[in-house]
């Protein structure tokens, strides 16, 4: 298969493909490396490849979801463990570092008949909105390759978006699903907390803020993606309700007529800068056009945005603490600036100080947030936002003074830029982007998230299907393009 067809399909027309016998698997994984020989230079998103697993059947099918089974797709360097191959957390500290055992999750991509070929990049632990880090060098934006293409997912994104393999694993602490599809121009979609088993090394991420999925090109993409990989495992701390169709098929159902709130400026006194505010506009009334209800509306976290930052800051610094003691124990190496970047060792020092009684009290503030923003469901469908304030950013945005920040700074600094998505994952609720808009000055991706009331997916995925359908996005595609290449 040429790079210039296989670049048109998304993974569900992939996988028809493989089960009308019109191509192989193993035709498809050849013309994904040949797509990473071609592209990766100039973007730099997947660490290395390497050679398809294609013995191994897939799983029982799941009913009604559509078909993965066979189509080339990569693991992010974080939150998935694949047997025999590199886990390296985009950290020097973690460099050389070997999965002994598949983990849950692993084991539904292989159910689903996913050819994982590759691993993409991250920033240090994931700790980051842009992907830059030391140990692989800098991810660029395919939609233009000064540009950060955001993080921690960047590497997923970075390949998806110039066409390397249709859908990639990507996880989400504070929006590291959603802020990377908005970079570039890709749909992504952070499922309720619990709505995937993290195990079986862990029960929570970052106390339950993290959670995995996926991003993709296409809408029936994440949906066929999340159909395979929901669901709890035993020992898991939570057991969400199973929806009552596959996502598969939601995404082609009629949402109705949904009320949903606009929020244009974000908590904490961010504001949206100007071409975003035009782009929220249009998708304000292409909503209305769609016969939703559409309102301004005042939503509430429950505490102040300081309050806010501070118990994320002790939330994440306390757990990258203890990972990073973890890490330097069992490899035998210094916790130092020849293992960790500056601000990671600023996240260190401020996560050795956090007490138990300061955690718990940001626990206290997942739940006021949690509460808060399930009183704001309580009356509304959807919330609509800006997935970022601003189109993609310059690439060393991130490290201006960097040296100077404590960790609580450097959550300022992050969440400051990206103020509208963690709030859903501290309250453990789902949110996607969906790549609407394009920036009218710089002409790149401007993503709009939407964001539901806690397992309530379903509604999300009705929507995405029918902004999808109204204002198709799949012909758009960057500078870096693997369908730009011969062969």
């Amino acid at each position: 298969m040429k790079l210039s067809e296989y670049v048109t399909f998304d993974a569900v027309g992939l996988a028809e493909l493989v089960a009308r016998g019109e191509v192989s698997p193993g035709e498809l994984a050849t013309t994904a490396l040949h797509a990473v020989e071609t592209v990766d230079p100039q973007i730099n998103a997947v660490v290395e490849t390497w050679e398809a697993e294609l013995d191994a059947p897939p799983g029982e099918p799941v009913p009604g979801a559509a078909s993965l089974a066979g189509v080339p797709f990569l693991i992010k360097d974080i939150g998935v463990a694949m047997k025999g191959r590199r886990i390296e957390l985009g950290s020097r500290l973690a460099a050389g570092n070997v999965a002994p055992e598949d983990s849950f999750l692993m084991r539904r991509f292989r159910q689903a008949g996913l050819v994982t070929l590759g691993r993409t990049t991250t920033p240090e632990l994931a700790a980051s909105v842009t992907t830059e880090p030391v140990l692989y060098g800098t991810t660029r934006n395919p939609w233009a390759t000064d540009r950060s293409a955001g993080g921690s997912s960047g590497g997923a994104a970075a390949a998806v978006a110039a066409g390397i393999v249709p859908l990639a694993h990507a996880t989400d602490a504070a929006g590291s699903i959603r802020l990377p599809a908005a970079y570039n121009g890709l749909f992504g979609l952070k499922p309720s907390r619990g709505r995937m088993s993290v195990g079986p090394d862990f029960d929570e991420v970052f106390n339950g803020l993290a959670v995995q999925g996926g991003i993709s090109r296409s809408v029936r993409d994440s949906a066929a993606l999340l159909d395979h990989i929901s669901g709890a495992e035993p020992g898991d701390p939570y057991r969400i309700q199973a929806p009552q169709r596959p996502y598969s098929v939601e995404v082609t159902r009629d949402p109705g007529s949904l009320r949903i709130g606009v929020l244009t400026h974000a908590w904490g006194g961010r504001y949206t800068s100007p071409g975003v505010v035009n782009a929220l506009e249009r998708t304000t009334r292409l909503c209305e056009e769609l016969g939703h209800h559409v309102e301004e509306a005042d939503v509430g976290l429950g505490l102040s945005w300081d309050e806010f930052v501070l118990a994320n800051a002790r939330i994440w610094n306390a757990n990258l603490a203890a990972q990073i003691d973890a890490l330097a124990t069992a490899f035998g190496r210094p916790v130092d600036a020849t293992t960790l970047e500056p601000w990671m060792l600023a996240c260190y020092a401020y996560g050795q100080g956090v007490r138990a009684v300061d955690l718990v009290d940001a626990l206290t503030v997942r739940n006021r947030v949690a509460r808060a923003l399930a009183t704001f469901f309580s009356g509304y469908d959807l919330l609509l936002t800006p997935t970022v304030p601003e189109p993609p950013v310059p690439l060393g945005t991130y490290d201006e003074k960097v040296e100077q920040l404590d960790g609580l700074q450097w959550l300022e600094r992050i969440l400051g830029r990206s103020p509208f998505t963690a709030p859903f994952n501290v309250a453990g609720t789902p949110a996607m982007s969906v790549p609407l808009e394009t920036d009218l000055v710089t002409e790149l991706p401007l993503g709009m998230q939407f964001a539901a009331a806690y397992g309530r997916e379903d509604t999300l995925f009705r929507l995405a299907g029918q902004l999808e359908r109204a204002r198709p996005w799949a012909g758009r595609t960057p500078a870096v393009w693997a369908g730009n290449a011969e062969g």
